[in-house]
């Protein structure tokens, strides 16, 4: 007979249970994926160099859904259940977002906001306006990276800092690009002006053709971490694990 009550079997009881406990565990994880993805937090990866040095191309990062509230292309399939936005707060310059193109809503970007509702934002010799003061930008060191083509690149990087005090690095690939000199842009009410980091390789706001002003409704969520980079598909960028993005 055997004694429900020995060491021996207490101890199989033990990893029994902790085990079932595992499973439970694992099993509500899986469940809850569609829903912390549709309401809290998705993954995206960046195809494109217009945001570096922020992000790089072979970065994956999670969006946060709840930053700024929900629209409808919070959701998966974007349902018209309301319009606007519900349960939260504006976004503020200097926040790295991704949002759907008002021309095809099918379509994610990710750029810096750099514009709010009412701004006037202008490019003069590749120096930022935002309501006819120039931004604060000093020069730093070069990026050096392997980023745009092959061998090692050493591209001129600025800081800048907006007037809400939010700083990040931009890249000046090219003297008088074609977009470091606009027009004077005023964003509608309820719209955002956004920028890529990468100014002379970025079609964002300044590109009235594809991208223009964003509605408040069609931004996704904010830029909140990178959770894995790799590079050329084979090398991994272990400096950049859950980094913030900022």
């Amino acid at each position: 007979m055997t004694d429900l009550h020995s060491p021996k079997r207490s101890s199989v009881l033990r990893q029994l249970g902790a085990a079932l406990m595992l499973v439970l565990v694992m099993a509500i994880m899986v469940l809850a994926l569609p829903l912390i993805r549709s309401l809290l937090f998705q993954p995206f990866n960046n195809p494109s160099g217009s945001m570096m040095p922020t992000l790089l191309v072979g970065d994956y990062f999670f969006v946060s859904k709840f930053a700024y509230g929900y629209s409808r292309y919070s959701f998966p399939f974007s349902p018209p259940l309301f319009s606007g936005r519900i349960i939260g707060s504006a976004p503020a310059r200097g926040d790295v977002v991704v949002f759907r193109l008002p021309r095809n809503d099918s379509t994610d970007y990710v750029k810096r906001v750099v514009g709010l509702p009412g701004d006037k934002i202008q490019m003069i010799d590749g120096l930022l306006y935002i309501n006819g003061t120039p931004v604060k930008r000093e020069r730093v060191e070069d990026y050096v990276g392997m980023e745009e083509g092959p061998g090692v690149k050493y591209i001129k990087r600025w800081k800048e800092t907006l007037p809400n005090g939010a700083s990040y690095y931009t890249l000046d690939l090219i003297e008088n690009s074609f977009y470091d000199n606009t027009p004077v842009y005023t964003v509608p009410p309820d719209h955002y002006f956004m920028m890529g980091d990468n100014r002379d390789n970025s079609t964002d706001s300044r590109v009235f053709s594809q991208i223009g002003y964003i509605p408040i409704d069609h931004i996704v969520g904010r830029v909140a971490i990178i959770f894995f980079s790799i590079r050329d598909s084979e090398d991994v960028r272990w400096d950049r694990l859950f980094k913030r993005v900022e």
